[in-house]
């Protein structure tokens, strides 16, 4: 696939990048009054060049993600509007209230689960890989996760199995060079996390994970060695977390200037002045998607607002699953 070719991916990556932002700022806003959010909101602000990588998938893939997930199950194509929901903790949400935002599951749109448990999301993503290979099927699996969540053993025993059983696993990492309030500079002994890959007997690809275009390219072309059945691969994505940690974290750690220099490579910013230059978009369509994801989110808001929160003898509901014989 030529990237500079095909102008449809391209806008439909700015498109949900735009959509991206604008629901992420929007939760900052709702943050910043008291009681308008329940619990910790963890956003990707200066990430959403990661959309990408979701769109090189196919419908029938799977993705497992992390607690910055909501650029991901945006661009899968999650509703604005029950996300929303769940943000707030409505019983109208993707899960009825009960996850929030850290542990969203869209079934719907094949989001298999998020997890704010460091780590906890390759090994599970690694049994739903297995899963694709023993019922030789032809999707794959995609698995989200932070440089923090790199070190953990749970990330280097799912990224082993992968390899030893050559599962159609692509394993993502968003290095945002921060794990909390630790930089990467602190928790990593090598220059990228990507190199690691090749003690696994997988491909590894570090890519600027601030330009949207380099992020497509090399998805598409691991993913589809995953599905040719030549097994795992890890592609790195090297940005930056412009938030803190969470919205409570104003991240006093932060050298002031060197988030004045990440700002600098904003891949909206970037991406909308490629698009418009190489003239795959028009100012005017620009702005058309910038007034519908304002729509988009203005609506997710009002209608999470008047969902009621769930019932008080609904907390068990939806925490079982009925046990279904396979054979």
């Amino acid at each position: 696939m030529t990237i500079a070719g095909d102008a449809g991916i391209r806008l439909q990556i700015l498109e949900k990048m735009i959509l991206s932002r604008r629901f992420e700022d929007q939760i900052t806003e709702l943050a910043e009054e008291q009681g308008r959010l329940p619990g910790m909101q963890i956003l990707a602000t200066g990430q959403e060049a990661a959309v990408a990588a979701v769109l090189a998938l196919r419908d029938d893939d799977v993705i497992v993600t992390n607690h910055r997930s909501h650029a991901h199950i945006l661009a899968r194509g999650a509703d604005p509007n029950t996300l929303m929901a769940e943000i707030m903790g409505k019983e109208s949400g993707v899960n009825h209230g009960k996850s929030g935002t850290l542990h969203l599951i869209v079934p719907e749109v094949n989001v298999l689960m998020t997890s704010t448990v460091v780590g906890a999301a390759p090994p599970l993503a690694a049994g739903a890989a297995f899963a694709q290979q023993y019922t030789e099927s032809e999707a794959i699996t995609a698995v989200f996760f932070g440089d923090g969540a790199a070190a953990e053993g749970s990330v280097h025993e799912a990224m082993n199995l992968a390899g030893v059983w050559k599962l159609p696993l692509l394993f993502i990492c968003e290095n945002n060079c921060w794990a909390g309030a630790q930089s990467y500079q602190e928790h990593c002994s090598v220059g990228n996390i990507a190199s690691r890959a090749g003690s696994y007997g997988m491909p590894g690809d570090l890519v600027n994970g601030n330009d949207a275009d380099d992020v497509l390219k090399t998805a598409l072309d691991l993913a589809a060695r995953c599905r040719e059945g030549k097994g795992p691969a890890l592609m790195e994505l090297a940005t930056y977390r412009m938030h803190g940690h969470g919205e409570f974290d104003k991240q006093h750690y932060v050298d002031p200037e060197e988030l004045k220099e990440w700002a600098a490579r904003d891949p909206l910013t970037m991406y909308r002045k490629r698009l418009t230059e190489e003239g795959v978009a028009t100012a005017e369509q620009i702005e058309s998607m910038e007034q519908e994801a304002a729509r988009i989110v203005e609506e997710a808001v009002r209608f999470a607002e008047e969902s009621p929160y769930p019932a008080p003898e609904a907390v068990l509901d939806h925490v079982w699953a009925e046990a279904r014989a396979t054979r």
